[in-house]
């Protein structure tokens, strides 16, 4: 299937706003599983921009920017792995895997643009000490307008005008190659995932996660619904066991705060 030049404008503008959302971190907006269900729907087949978006959000789920250090950027993987998925007709497991070149390749231009954008510090600096605000407020906002327009601009060059050569490229993959795609792409939600584990979890945790795990691979399901019911149902249990005790530490605190002072009301 092909990308109209409309659906080409239209994805570029959501690629806009999340590329702005993405750099000021702001409503979370840019996470792969919005990124790409937006994208499908934006396309016409939100059941594949569900389906991407789960996969790539997985993948994506422990890598977080710290500092100046930037991963594969995650909306360009998320548009893409629903776009090549759209346009090949490949899985989108297989299409995660061809979307990293992508990603990788935005990610080095944000990482350009921390370097270069730090020439403007010394202006920013002169303009707030001469109380110059238009200038200052402009130089500020400057960055973000260049780096979202920057995600339109790379956003429709792969997806409306380099898919004619992408879709050939991909089509004339062997065989062999695009299984190793397919189980690159399987695997980076397991690695992804494995990666949040091993920054969050705790041994507290730990029984919730076999439990949630036997749920979800040993009792047979319609759909995930239930394992989050029961997940939301243990965060609520766990929720109030850990207020209980809170509240429990605090009266203890007071009776041994107001028992050893003493005084007039209490007859001593």
């Amino acid at each position: 299937m092909t990308i109209t030049l409309t659906q080409g404008i239209i994805i570029s503008i959501w690629a806009i706003i999340a590329g702005a959302d993405f750099w000021l971190e702001g409503f979370y907006i840019f996470r792969p599983m919005i990124v790409c269900t937006i994208t499908g729907l934006l396309l016409g087949d939100l059941r594949l921009g569900i389906i991407a978006g789960g996969l790539t959000e997985l993948a994506f789920a422990g890598l977080t920017p710290v500092g100046g250090t930037q991963p594969p950027n995650p909306i360009m993987a998320g548009i893409m792995t629903v776009v090549l998925a759209y346009t090949t007709g490949h899985n989108p497991a297989t299409a995660i895997g061809l979307s990293l070149p992508f990603s990788i390749l935005m990610q080095y231009i944000i990482l350009f643009y921390y370097s270069a954008f730090s020439l403007l510090t010394k202006k920013t600096m002169d303009y707030a000490s001469n109380a110059q605000t238009g200038k200052f407020t402009r130089i500020v906002l400057a960055p973000t307008f260049i780096v979202a327009l920057t995600y339109g601009i790379f956003t429709f060059l792969c997806v409306y005008a380099a898919q004619s050569p992408m879709s050939h490229l991909v089509n004339a993959m062997p065989a062999w190659l695009s299984h190793g795609f397919e189980i690159a792409g399987g695997i980076l939600p397991a690695v992804g995932f494995a990666m949040l584990l091993k920054n969050m979890l705790k041994n507290t945790y730990v029984p919730y996660l076999l439990l949630g795990f036997t749920a979800a691979c040993f009792i047979k399901f319609g759909n995930l619904m239930p394992v989050a019911v029961i997940g939301i149902a243990l965060a609520l249990i766990e929720f109030r066991r850990a207020k209980k005790d809170r509240d429990t530490e605090n009266r203890i605190k007071d009776i041994e705060q107001n028992g050893s002072a003493g005084g007039e009301q209490d007859g001593i």
